[in-house]
């Protein structure tokens, strides 16, 4: 099992920066899919970025070109930043790992305003 825990999230205005990071309790070198995801009030939870324990990344097309996702070994934590942001990209962002089952962090409320 492995605990995740985010931060980073808070209130920013259109056009504006966040970093979102994500902890991992143990080490994430052998994790095959970090991941994050968000949901938005009234809407499914869908993938915003992945990345892979080979270095793959891959991006919602709303957030291409936008949004960064890179993890950092050492550290056992993976990271989100995300520039440009948009009202539209208000919404909770919740960290996932993909290990033999799937782990979900609480969530960290993101939130830009126009």
């Amino acid at each position: 099992q492995v605990q995740l825990v985010e931060s980073g999230g808070g209130l920013v205005q259109a056009g504006g920066s966040l970093r979102l990071s994500c902890a991992a309790s143990r080490s994430i070198l052998r994790i095959h899919v970090m991941a994050w995801y968000r949901q938005a009030p009234g809407k499914q939870r869908e993938l915003v970025a992945l990345i892979t324990s080979g270095g793959t990344t891959n991006y919602a097309d709303s957030v291409k070109g936008r949004f960064t996702i890179s993890r950092e070994d050492a550290k056992n934590t993976v990271n989100l930043q995300m520039n440009s942001l948009k009202p539209e990209d208000t919404a909770v962002y919740y960290c996932n790992a993909v290990e033999m089952g799937s782990y979900w962090g609480q969530g960290t409320q993101v939130t830009v305003s126009s």
